[in-house]
């Protein structure tokens, strides 16, 4: 049967190698008029950044500085979504206050002890994002006074997947917009300041 095949020459790997990622193309310049789907992080075309709920924060945090991200999927071992963790949650009073609620040494302290669970996230949809316009998606995070939010679509049996997310960091990055802060009122208040000019 498969003497009609003849077998690939093998080569041997470079030092250094890497190896392909999704890659989604970005839009480098929006406007609030343009669609919504220009900043979305399309999970389809570009790896969700995940942890699991029982590493470390530490671990959670080194993860966000080698991926360049702020917002990590918490996932168990069946790829379903448990939680977010951000980096607000890593950088701010919830380590602080988990380590002296626990009474345990900061190094020991785990993702599930800071996420946001699964149960209190909230997304939009993606059939309605994909009818809207940036300027929707600022307002939609401003009233919500997040800097992220989940999109979700159904699959092919129903079941709710997470599609993508917003970053209002990265929105402001498109927009052209110089974000200076992590807080969430100044980081609205510069893109509208900068928008009105």
């Amino acid at each position: 049967m498969l003497r009609n095949y003849q077998a690939l020459d093998s080569i041997m790997l470079e030092p250094g190698v890497g190896y392909a990622q999704p890659t989604q193309t970005i839009v480098q310049h929006v406007g609030v008029d343009d669609p919504a789907m220009h900043v979305m992080t399309d999970f389809r075309c570009a790896t969700a950044v995940i942890i699991l709920a029982g590493d470390t924060v530490n671990e959670a945090h080194r993860r966000m500085i080698q991926k360049g991200v702020r917002l990590l999927l918490v996932a168990d071992q069946d790829r379903r979504v448990v939680g977010i963790i951000t980096a607000t949650d890593v950088l701010g009073e919830k380590p602080m206050q988990a380590v002296t609620q626990r009474g345990i040494p900061r190094d020991e302290l785990l993702v599930r002890d800071i996420m946001t669970p699964q149960r209190q996230l909230e997304a939009l949809r993606l059939e309605d994002v994909r009818s809207s316009k940036v300027g929707h998606i600022v307002a939609t995070l401003r009233r919500a006074g997040r800097q992220h939010t989940l999109v979700v679509e159904r699959d092919g049996n129903g079941r709710q997947l997470v599609r993508g997310l917003f970053s209002a960091t990265q929105i402001a990055r498109q927009l052209g917009v110089t974000i200076q802060t992590d807080q969430v009122a100044r980081t609205f208040y510069e893109i509208e300041a900068q928008l009105a000019r």
